[in-house]
């Protein structure tokens, strides 16, 4: 086997409100909802992003402490929405406005493994756009976003992609190349 792997990697956007084609809103008989981390949690922010990336090759912060992840989710316009589905986290998006002026990026989006495949994720998807349009409005001095990017490769979940343009999201450029081959981690040491 070789020590490196193909990937793609595409660059999405949105760059005005109306271009969001928001998912149908799951039966309320469900149970699902969607709200906003208001208080900056480390410990709940690694956790959605470890157990939601687990089996997505999601990496790059599990080694944060956590001063890092305090440090970036106080940062103004950073946001974390979560989905629950009767009480129980089933997935997040992460929403990044510190950067640069009137752009939003959704760093992070996903949903725990047990979760997916049941609609949860298109809806998510839509309410966590449009909290990326309005959220200037949540943000004392933050300027109007102008546009909502993303990107999305091909280890992360099958669907990913064609969630993302089926709620109105365009790919703007495509980047190919060698890295090296990564075992995910899974939810805990040995699952």
């Amino acid at each position: 086997m070789s020590d490196t792997v193909t990937v793609t990697t595409w660059y999405l956007e949105q760059t005005a409100p109306g271009q969001l084609a928001p998912a149908r809103v799951p039966d309320p008989s469900a149970g699902v909802a969607v709200h906003r981390a208001e208080a900056p949690s480390p410990e709940f922010s690694r956790f959605l992003y470890a157990s939601v990336g687990a089996d997505n090759t999601w990496i790059d912060r599990l080694p944060w402490s956590y001063e890092q992840w305090r440090r970036f989710l106080e940062r103004p316009g950073v946001e974390t929405w979560v989905a629950y589905e009767r009480g129980t986290p089933a997935g997040f998006i992460e929403l990044d406005g510190a950067g640069e002026a009137g752009r939003v990026e959704i760093s992070y989006f996903g949903l725990l493994p047990a979760f997916r495949g049941r609609g949860i994720g298109g809806h998510l998807l839509s309410v966590g756009t449009a909290r990326a349009w309005d959220l200037a409005g949540r943000w004392e001095g933050h300027p109007a976003t102008a546009r909502v990017w993303l990107h999305t490769c091909s280890l992360d979940g099958r669907h990913a992609r064609a969630n993302y343009e089926r709620r109105g999201f365009r790919v703007y450029r495509t980047e190919t190349k060698q890295e090296p081959r990564v075992i995910p981690p899974g939810p805990w040491p040995g699952a």
